[in-house]
């Protein structure tokens, strides 16, 4: 797992962006507002930069292929089929999670209270998770929210479907202090049992979860640069 900083100095972002594919500058010009550009250029940049890194190849060769949801992977003929990454940006700060021949999705998301709102969950949460977030103290529901949000993210994002996957349809578990947990997914009993959920706390006021199939791994934590 890397974290990085999107606000960086122009310059930075210049050297970042002599590295992106055209259909990556073509998505940045899209963007409305120069620090949403800026903030795609470096996320897209150190992606490059790291998973170079891995591949041992310059950046600026990798070639990223998508699936009919969204999920970008390398082109087998750069990673050999068996690099897996997955990245996530919130309020200035991005998440790159790497490894080999397992499916992973990462989701980070700066702690805004006021968008943890009741009807938000009622719409996207299960029946149990909303039961169990109404359960909870007032003053908890807010980080609960956003618990729930990042754990349901990561596990849609690891199975690279997108919202073709009702948010309803599995629970995770939420409640601060307890541990991250896929607990249940509606039609298929033996589903939870092959994920790991980790709950991240990449810095003061964003809450994160990685999602990774299977068990048999360990995590481990650098910052860009420098890690």
């Amino acid at each position: 797992m890397w974290r990085a900083a999107l606000d960086l100095t122009v310059s930075q972002v210049q050297h970042l962006k002599q590295i992106l594919s055209s259909d990556e500058l073509a998505r940045a010009a899209r963007f409305r507002f120069p620090k949403d550009r800026d903030h795609f250029i470096v996320a897209r940049g150190v992606l490059r930069t790291i998973l170079g890194r891995y591949l041992d190849l310059e950046p600026s060769r990798l070639r990223f292929c998508y699936s009919p949801y969204g999920k970008p992977s390398l082109d087998r003929e750069c990673s050999g089929g068996s690099l897996c990454f997955n990245l996530s940006h919130s309020h200035g700060l991005a998440l790159f999670a790497v490894t080999r021949d397992r499916e992973l999705g990462v989701d980070i998301e700066y702690l805004r209270c006021d968008l943890a709102d009741e009807g938000i969950a009622q719409r996207f949460f299960s029946p149990p998770e909303v039961a169990a977030l109404s359960a909870l103290p007032t003053g908890v529901r807010g980080v609960a929210f956003f618990n729930c949000w990042t754990r349901k993210e990561a596990y849609i994002k690891a199975r690279g479907e997108g919202l073709s996957f009702p948010l309803d349809q599995f629970d995770v578990s939420l409640a601060p202090g307890e541990p991250a947990a896929l607990l249940r997914t509606e039609g298929d009993p033996q589903e939870a049992s092959r994920w790991s959920l980790v709950a991240l706390s990449p810095g003061a006021d964003y809450v994160a979860a990685l999602a990774v199939r299977g068990h048999d791994w360990k995590l481990e934590g650098w910052q860009w640069p420098g890690g």
